[in-house]
């Protein structure tokens, strides 16, 4: 593999630590994680070790003055691992005097080449002509198998001898290697020859089930364009899309992909998101758009501004937190690693006890209990028991990323599932954070003109209300006035001299401190502050001549995502900084309970309550809510695609969509099964087998199939995951 270092130097005190990235090849479940990470553990001057076996990545700190990195690629290698650095973004290439760089995705071999399927083969062919050969001479049964047992012990034995001395004693491959000797000396080479083979089938399909899982990531890399067309100069030219700089210009043809985050400056379409965010509906792209790289180009020809370079954008930190999430150990896989390291010495004890305890005490055949105790060893192994979890969280992972779903780790895929309330902001979570005008009413003349003295007064304000009146004045296409000596009155209004009269845009309040509103006038307002709406009054010279109401209307999916999440049997709750009487009417309409006047540390304290009950998620926007967001058993973030939301949240949703929290919460829930479902095929088959093999009932064969079967089974089950479907819609 041809590859190039990803290392960065980082200050420790008075000493330099390298950053290094390396991919692991063959590194293919938990227990290949365990022991690369013990083995890297204990070189001098190694620290921060991460291991993420589901992207076969390796990623620690190393004091190069006190161990060079090529002692850590050789104490991997020992354990039969390949180890390369990471491939580096780009490689250098193009034109002569200007490095262009290109993306290169790594090129994985095929599975049927490696070298476990050659051994398998080999392996599968020696004991065929064993049973062949003993099948035509008798007399040779124990030498026919012996070639097939002697090369699986070498292959294994050399892989547990190096994983012992690297600090993993009790490794699978240990257990596996004293089977195999404690067979061929007892004579059962035909057994111990079907023992290493079944065990490298084994290895196969779980390093081929782990590929699977992993290409859904590596697709997700594939998605950005290998090239783009950069604007220079009025032309458009082919260049490597990795080379594109923030503020370049370029275009995107009608079914092209989008080949860089950036902003829409010319052209309209329709842009299908769904490769990066499972948003089914084509988005509408207009002056201003944000776009991501991936998507695709439907029907108009757009020119887009890059605002975030290739290591950076959307797609790109989809990856990077799917990978840091794999990195992160869920509670249960905590505790079953745990649960194993003291498991499997004792196992190893009983086994051997089991082998010697019966001719010693009560003078029984040691040939029977040797091969016993041999068989009740493959029984113990840990290895599926140890992969219930994380193939199970790793499976929920890609599932979610698909349908726009981040989720920072496996500890916060579990705690989601096991939430009874979920807390919400109101702005820009149950509603789009974005004011409009729902309501236009005329005291004197024509609401044309009114509606385009108040948008005229407004014109250049940035108060979201101003925003909202300007851009109704423009949709209804009045047309704005002159004005001047405008100016704000913090609170209350904001005046400007029209034609010669003052107009004045306020609070009703303010308006009634010029001059008293009619009753119907102060009815209506009564009326659509009721409804959650802020009201405005529209005075010329002082006297009111007009009535707006605004309001920050709720998503289109609140309503039907706050009683998905009650079907679920999830309590929904509103904590907003809003009035009492406009947080009311919003949860009025969407059905759920409301804490409103909040102050920060007010819903810090709301958050402490409810969490001393069960757990509980909270969902804000990742930006106001940081405090809240941490706080919460589980923080969730609205519109993920933010650097704050991804930084502060343990989970994000990239399409904004209220709905997609119980779509979470379902995937959680759909996890945990998942894991409970592995836990007991692995320890039922253990338990079953335990007890036929004491009895005598079950051999080695049976017993290793005891072990590599749970693993197939549990493997197996948890891709079963990938094809989760959501129950809720997308769109309520």
């Amino acid at each position: 593999m041809v590859a190039m270092a990803d290392s960065e130097l980082v200050e420790v005190g008075a000493k330099s630590r390298a950053a290094l990235r390396y991919r692991v090849e063959g590194m293919d479940c938990p227990s290949c994680a365990s022991k690369i990470e013990t083995a890297v553990g204990r070189v001098t001057g190694a620290e921060d070790i991460r291991v993420n076996y589901g992207a076969q990545i390796l990623a620690f700190r190393l004091d190069e003055a006190a161990t060079p990195r090529s002692t850590i690629e050789a104490q991997v290698r020992k354990l039969g691992y390949g180890i390369a650095p990471v491939e580096a973004p780009w490689v250098v290439a193009g034109e002569p005097g200007a490095a262009e760089p290109e993306v290169r995705s790594p090129v994985r071999q095929r599975w049927w080449r490696g070298a476990k399927a050659q051994l398998a083969a080999v392996l599968g062919g020696l004991t065929a002509a064993g049973f062949a050969a003993s099948l035509a001479v008798p007399s040779l049964d124990h030498w026919a198998y012996l070639p097939a047992a002697l090369l699986g012990l070498a292959f294994f034995g050399r892989k547990a001898i190096a994983a012992a001395r690297a600090g993993s004693p009790f490794s699978i491959e240990m257990l596996m290697s004293i089977a195999t000797v404690g067979a061929i000396a007892i004579g059962a080479t035909s057994e111990a020859a079907v023992v290493v083979f079944l065990f490298t089938v084994g290895e196969l399909l779980e390093g081929v089930a782990a590929g699977r899982a992993r290409t859904g990531i590596e697709a997700l890399g594939a998605l950005v364009p290998r090239t783009a067309l950069r604007i220079e100069d009025g032309a458009a030219r082919e260049v490597p899309a990795a080379s594109l700089k923030v503020g370049d210009l370029v275009l995107v043809r009608p079914g092209d992909r989008v080949s860089a985050d950036g902003e829409v400056v010319e052209g309209e379409s329709e842009v299908d998101e769904s490769p990066v965010t499972g948003e089914s509906v084509p988005v509408p792209k207009v002056e201003g758009a944000q776009v991501f790289a991936g998507s695709v180009n439907a029907s108009g020809a757009l020119q887009v501004r890059v605002s975030k370079p290739a290591s950076d954008n959307t797609i790109a930190r989809i990856i990077r937190l799917v990978e840091e999430a794999q990195e992160a150990k869920a509670p249960t896989a905590r505790f079953i690693e745990r649960f194993s390291a003291i498991y499997t010495p004792i196992a190893v004890a009983v086994a051997a006890l089991v082998a010697v305890a019966p001719p010693l005490v009560v003078g029984a055949d040691w040939d029977t209990w040797i091969y016993r105790g041999l068989a009740l060893l493959l029984v113990a192994c840990p290895c599926a028991l140890v992969l219930s979890t994380p193939a199970a969280i790793a499976s929920g992972l890609a599932v979610g990323t698909r349908r726009g779903l981040l989720v920072k780790g496996g500890g916060a895929l579990e705690t989601i599932g096991r939430v009874r309330t979920v807390a919400f902001d109101k702005t820009g979570t149950l509603t789009e954070g974005r004011p409009r005008v729902t309501d236009v009413l005329a005291l004197s003349g024509s609401e044309r003109t009114m509606l385009g003295l108040a948008a005229t007064v407004e014109n250049g304000s940035s108060h979201p209300l101003g925003r909202a009146i300007l851009e109704r004045a423009i949709a209804d296409g009045i047309p704005l006035r002159p004005a001047k000596d405008a100016r704000a009155i913090p609170g209350k209004a904001v005046e400007a001299v029209v034609t010669g009269k003052r107009v004045a845009v306020g609070s009703p309040s303010f308006a009634t401190e010029q001059a008293p509103l009619p009753a119907d006038a102060a009815r209506t307002v009564a009326e659509w502050e009721g409804q959650g709406k802020t009201v405005v009054v529209v005075s010329v010279d002082g006297a009111p001549t007009g009535l707006i109401a605004v309001r920050d209307e709720p998503r289109a999916d609140a309503a039907a995502g706050v009683r998905a999440l009650r079907d679920l049997g999830v309590r929904a709750v509103m904590l907003t900084g809003d009035n009492p009487r406009t947080g009311k009417a919003i949860a009025s309409a969407l059905g759920l309970d409301v804490q409103a006047g909040l102050l920060p540390e007010d819903k810090l304290r709301e958050i402490g309550a409810l969490k001393e009950k069960a757990p509980v998620a909270m969902v804000g926007d990742g930006i106001n809510d940081a405090p809240a967001l941490a706080a919460a058993s589980v923080g969730i973030a609205m519109g993920g695609g933010t650097d704050v939301a991804l930084e502060t949240a343990d989970a994000a949703l990239l399409n904004s969509r209220v709905m997609d929290v119980a779509a979470l919460v379902g995937l959680s829930r759909a996890t945990l099964s998942n894991i409970h479902q592995n836990v007991a095929i692995a320890l039922g088959l253990k338990a079953v087998f335990l007890v036929t093999t004491v009895v005598g009932v079950t051999g080695l064969w049976p017993a290793v199939l005891a072990d590599t079967g749970a693993t197939v089974l549990v493997t197996l089950n948890a891709l079963r995951l990938l094809g989760y479907r959501f129950q809720v819609t997308t769109h309520g």
